[in-house]
C-alpha cells in the first residue's frame, strides 16, 4: 500500500510538472510533394536548410561513398557561381553554409540574419540544382576525401562505430560505412553522382526546415519558387528497399602498439525510430550513466548511476557513454567504454553487462524520476538555437512524418513506469544477441560466447 502511494505521488509530481510553451511547427506540402515547415523564434537570425531522406544506407555496394562525396562536391561550383564567387557571396552575407551526411539523411543548411534568408534559399538551391559535378572537381576533391579518411582512422570512437555497424548489420544496408571503402571512393565518377542525385533527391524525400525570425508564408513562398519545380515522386521506384537486419558477432582490431586501454562498444538491438518503446530504451541509457574520468576528477565513486559508481570505485574505465542509435526500421542499444591503464576487460565488461540486465529486474520509483528528468532535460537543451530547432523539425519530419511537440514528448516520458522500463530492458538486454567492437591491446578481451552469457543470469 505504501508503494502504491509513493507512486501515485511520483506519477502526479511529474505529470503536473510546469513546461514553457514552445512555438507551434506550421507544415505546408508543395504540388511536388516537398513539405516545408518551419517555427518561428524570437530573434534577428534565422536558420534554413535542406533535408534529404537519403544516406550511406542507400547506395550500393558499387557506390557506396557517393552521397558523401556529393557533399564535399556540391560546393565546388554551380553553374551561376563559381567556387569563388560562392564562397565570397557567403562571406558577405555574414553567413554560414554546411552539410553533412548520415546514414540514412543528408543535410544542407544556411544560418543568417533573417533578412538574408531569401538570399540564402537562392543559393542552397543553386547549390542542389545546379552543381557542375566537374570531371576536374571530382578529381581534386577525391584526393580531400582519401585524406579525410586517413583522419578519421585516428579517430578511434568513429573507427569503432564503424567496426560495430559492419558486424552489427553485416551484409545489409547499415553496415555501410558513411566514407565508403577507399577502392570505391577511387572509382567514383561525375557520373555516378549524377545517377545518384536524378535517383534519390526527388521533392518527396525532401523537406525544407526553417527557425528563427521569419514568417511561415515567407518561408513557403520561397521554397515554392527556388524548390517548386524539383522532380516530384516518380511512377516508379527508383530504388529497392533493403531492410537491415541485426546480426550477434564481434569484430576485434588488434593493436598492441596502442598506448592505453582498449576501446570497444557492446550493443544489442535498439528500436526503430517509431517504436512506442523507444523513450523507455532512452532513459535506461539515462540510468546507466556517463563518464569521463579526466573531467570527473574522482567523482565518479559519488555518481547515482550504479555503472559509473563502480567502473570509478575499481579504476576500470577512462570514459564510458551509453548510446541509443534508432534506424527507420532498427537500432542499437549499448555502451561505449575505454578501458583505464591497467585495462582489465573482464572485469569491465562483466560490471557493464551485469548492469545491464540488472535493468531487466530492478529499476526503483527514483531511478526512473531520474531518468525522465534528464531524458527531458537533454531534449529541451538540444533546442537552444535556430540551427539546432531546424535540426530538430528536418529530422522528425523525415523520421515520423511529423514534428513532435515537447509538451507531448514529456508526456509520454512521464507516463513511462518502472515496470515499462523493467519490460523494455527484458525486451532489448535479456538473453538476447549482442555485437561487440573493439581496438587495441584487445588479447585477453573475453571471447564471444562469454560476454554473450553475460546477458542473462541464471536463477534457480
Amino acid at each position: 500500500m505504501l508503494r502504491q502511494s509513493s507512486s501515485l505521488a511520483r506519477i502526479g509530481a511529474r505529470r503536473f510538472s510546469s513546461l514553457g510553451m514552445q512555438a507551434p511547427t506550421t507544415v505546408t506540402t508543395l504540388d511536388n510533394g516537398l513539405r516545408v515547415a518551419s517555427e518561428t523564434l524570437p530573434g534577428e537570425t534565422a536558420t534554413l536548410g535542406v533535408w534529404v531522406d537519403t544516406g550511406s544506407r542507400f547506395e550500393t555496394d558499387q557506390n557506396n561513398g557517393v552521397a558523401h562525396f556529393l557533399e564535399h562536391l556540391i560546393f565546388k561550383g554551380t553553374k551561376q557561381r563559381s567556387q569563388y564567387e560562392l564562397e565570397m557571396e557567403v562571406e558577405n552575407l555574414g553567413a554560414h553554409l554546411n552539410a553533412y551526411t548520415s546514414r540514412e539523411q543528408t543535410v544542407y543548411y544556411a544560418k543568417s540574419f533573417s533578412s538574408d534568408v531569401p538570399k540564402a534559399t537562392e543559393i542552397l538551391a543553386d547549390l542542389l540544382s545546379g552543381s557542375k559535378l566537374a570531371p576536374d572537381a571530382v578529381e581534386r576533391e577525391r584526393d580531400v576525401i582519401l585524406r579525410e579518411m586517413e583522419e578519421v582512422e585516428g579517430q578511434l570512437e568513429e573507427v569503432v562505430f564503424d567496426r560495430l555497424h559492419e558486424v552489427a548489420f553485416r551484409g545489409t544496408p547499415l553496415a555501410r560505412t558513411i566514407l565508403g571503402p577507399k577502392d570505391v571512393i577511387q572509382s567514383i565518377t561525375a557520373d555516378t553522382i549524377r545517377s545518384y542525385v536524378q535517383q534519390h533527391y526527388t521533392a518527396d524525400r525532401m523537406v525544407v526546415a526553417a527557425a528563427g525570425g521569419l514568417a511561415h508564408d515567407e518561408v513557403v513562398k520561397l521554397a515554392d519558387k527556388y524548390f517548386g519545380k524539383f522532380p516530384g515522386k516518380p511512377a516508379t521506384p527508383p530504388f529497392q528497399w533493403e531492410p537491415s537486419i541485426f546480426t550477434g558477432a564481434e569484430v576485434r582490431v588488434h593493436d598492441d602498439a596502442m598506448t592505453g586501454g582498449a576501446h570497444l562498444a557492446i550493443a544489442f538491438e535498439g528500436l526503430a525510430w517509431n517504436d512506442p518503446d523507444v523513450y523507455a530504451l532512452q532513459m535506461l541509457g539515462a540510468l546507466l550513466g556517463s563518464f569521463e574520468a579526466k573531467v570527473a576528477r574522482g567523482a565518479g565513486v559519488h555518481s547515482s548511476s550504479k555503472l559509473v559508481h563502480d567502473l570509478a570505485r575499481d579504476d576500470l574505465a577512462q570514459s564510458i557513454m551509453p548510446f541509443c542509435t534508432c534506424y527507420t526500421d532498427t537500432g542499437l542499444f549499448g555502451v561505449y567504454a575505454v578501458a583505464s591503464e591497467k585495462n582489465d576487460l573482464d572485469d569491465l565488461t562483466l560490471i557493464i553487462l551485469e548492469e545491464m540486465v540488472r535493468l531487466c529486474f530492478t529499476v526503483s520509483d527514483a531511478d526512473c524520476e531520474r531518468a525522465a528528468t534528464s531524458l527531458k532535460a537533454n531534449m529541451a537543451l538540444s533546442l537552444d538555437g535556430s540551427s539546432h530547432v531546424a535540426e530538430d523539425i528536418g529530422r522528425q519530419l523525415i523520421t515520423y512524418g511529423r514534428r513532435i511537440p515537447l509538451s507531448e514528448a514529456f508526456q509520454r516520458i512521464d507516463d513511462v513506469t518502472p515496470e515499462d522500463l523493467m519490460r523494455v530492458a527484458n525486451r532489448v538486454v535479456w538473453d538476447q544477441e549482442i555485437a561487440v567492437a573493439s581496438l587495441g591491446q584487445v588479447k585477453y578481451l573475453p571471447d564471444y560466447n562469454k560476454l554473450r552469457g553475460r546477458t542473462y543470469w541464471n536463477i534457480y
